[in-house]
């Protein structure tokens, strides 16, 4: 099983673009704090990893995260391999998000801390009040059995 669940601060500004398809993808970086310090110097050490989200979640992550923003992601590891400009063969592992919640909020976007994203959509939130012609009907709470 192909499982990744990371918690960071993001190191840069997302990078929104789109396939030749027209299919949105968002590439951004986390830093994440190992559990340990390193024994010999007592530093905390970091790990950096580049994650890529597609379609509605690449957008919503491009909209609402910036550098310096707290995420946790939700995905799988991929590999890729390319070849460097000096002519040598390179292997990088991505993490392809499935989920991302924004653990930080977000200055004057309007986007709460917590807030859920899930691929393929975002969960949206029920009204506070139901319109008339919703189909509800408002029942007091005596009227409840337990």
């Amino acid at each position: 099983m192909n499982k990744v669940y990371l918690i960071g601060n993001l190191t840069r500004d997302p990078e929104m673009r789109s396939t030749q398809a027209g299919i949105p993808v968002c590439n951004f970086s986390i830093a994440v704090n190992r559990r340990f310090r390193n024994s010999q110097t007592g530093q905390q050490e970091t790990d950096f990893f580049n994650i890529v989200a597609w379609r509605q979640l690449a957008e919503l992550c491009s909209r609402y995260l910036a550098k310096g923003r707290k995420v946790a992601v939700f995905g799988s590891i991929q590999t890729r391999t390319y070849e460097a400009q000096d002519g040598s063969k390179r292997t990088a592992f991505d993490i392809v998000a499935d989920e991302v919640e924004f653990l930080s909020a977000a200055q004057g976007t309007g986007a709460p801390a917590g807030e859920y994203h899930a691929a393929p959509a975002p969960r949206a939130q029920a009204p506070a009040y139901a319109p008339a012609d919703s189909g509800f009907t408002q029942v007091d709470d005596d009227e409840l059995p337990f």
